[in-house]
């Protein structure tokens, strides 16, 4: 089921992108907003109370609901599991940006692709010139990649819909408490910080081990144990050295930090526009093995 699902998914995607933004972050970010109000004390039990109604509640309405299509028969629970995967994955909500800066590069248009890389990770890149353009591309990929496709697979296979939908507002959650940086949100954006990095853990990890089996095995693996560690987000860190190993590339950008120094890794080539196209030959080989092992997966319940 988890693979028909998905493919199911990838071609709905392919066909009709959901409208991440309007349908999922902005009705989250509504719902936080409510919780701010009237939850939001100042202080650390009240930031974990906040915290934990915005990702548990979606969480649990999710499972009850799940539970309840499964006693109505294996159909409504497969049609609520596509309806949920597509409603929290996003391949799409990030590929055409990269897709539209690699065509800016091939063209020549060095400003154009930096506009375009500035409006997909919303901030100013200003301080950066043409050659940090393809890196901070294939860093943004790779972890969109992995938050928007690798992490929600992970938990959609240990705990169904409902653990897709509990990463997915995780990283919402802290994502928007970061994008706001108020001070008066410091103790809610550090818990929902540190609640995020515990859904990081094992998805990470296991992207990581992915991104080398799909790619340079052997340099992923000592990229992963020599190189993560420089980074001050130990998950993205661990996600970008070993995708920077398999590729061969040099990378390292603080991609959901606001500090003002780069950590490049120390080997790899530097990267440029053909680089990006390896990228995307590693997240599609990621994606396809993950389909293999929801497959065999499938097939062992099956035959089990």
């Amino acid at each position: 089921m988890s693979f028909l699902a998905l493919a199911i998914v990838f071609v709905l995607e392919q066909l009709q992108p959901l409208d991440y933004t309007r349908w999922i972050k902005r009705p989250f970010a509504a719902w936080l907003d409510f919780l701010e109000r009237n939850g939001n004390a100042g202080d650390s039990r009240h930031g974990v109370l906040v915290v934990a109604i915005a990702v548990g509640l979606p969480f649990l309405a999710v499972l009850a609901l799940y539970w309840g299509a499964a006693e109505a028969g294996a159909f409504p629970a497969f049609l609520l599991a596509v309806v949920v995967l597509y409603g929290v994955m996003g391949f799409r909500q990030f590929s055409h940006f990269y897709t539209d800066i690699q065509t800016a590069l091939r063209m020549e248009d060095p400003a154009r692709a930096l506009a375009l890389l500035a409006e997909w990770r919303g901030e100013s890149l200003s301080r950066h010139g043409t050659p940090d353009i393809a890196r901070i591309a294939i860093e943004t990929a790779l972890v969109a990649a992995h938050r928007h496709v690798f992490a929600v697979l992970l938990w959609f296979v240990l705990l169904g819909p409902a653990g897709a939908v509990l990463y997915r507002v995780s990283h919402l959650c802290a994502e928007l408490l970061f994008e706001r940086r108020r001070p008066e949100d410091s103790i809610l954006f550090h818990v929902a910080r540190q609640w995020f990095a515990i859904m990081e853990w094992l998805p990470a990890r296991v992207t990581a081990a992915v991104f080398a089996v799909v790619g340079n095995f052997e340099d992923a693996l000592y990229c992963w144990r020599t190189l993560a560690p420089r980074w001050r987000d130990r998950a993205q860190g661990i996600v970008l050295a070993s995708g920077a190993g398999a590729l061969g590339v040099r990378l390292g950008f603080a991609v959901f930090e606001d500090e003002e120094d780069d950590e490049a890794s120390v080997t790899g080539e530097v990267a440029d526009l053909e680089f990006m196209q390896s990228a995307i030959g590693l997240v599609w080989r990621a994606i396809a093995l993950w389909l293999l092992l929801l497959l065999v997966l499938g097939l062992v319940r099956l035959t089990g």
